[in-house]
């Protein structure tokens, strides 16, 4: 019998400090359900709304009950913004986040 090895991410932190060791099948579904939510407008999306509207939409056997969404929403959200896949929309009070804005 061959065990199955479930391939596991370090996340980046846009301050530099150290990421975390996540299950890339988390990662990748939480990442896909934050991008889908992110409007393409200057606000963006409240952080603290993010977890409530991705949690009917991601996988039941991943997240048995919900557990453990807002952490990952923490994890992939600095992840994201280390990458520059996202950014912290500025002066936005609770924190919001967005899609990068083009500079011209």
């Amino acid at each position: 019998m061959t065990a199955i090895t479930e391939i596991r991410i370090m996340t980046l932190h846009p301050e530099g400090k150290q990421g975390v060791n996540i299950l890339q099948t988390k990662y990748d579904a939480i990442r896909d359900a934050i991008l889908d939510t992110i409007p393409d407008d200057d606000l963006g999306v409240a952080l603290s709304s993010i977890a409530k509207r991705i949690a009917p939409n991601l996988p039941a056997d991943l997240f048995p009950k919900g557990k453990g969404i807002t952490w990952y929403v923490m994890a992939v959200k600095l992840d994201l913004e280390a990458r520059g896949v996202i950014e912290r929309t500025p002066r936005s009070g609770p924190q919001h986040i967005r899609l990068p804005r083009s500079v011209s």
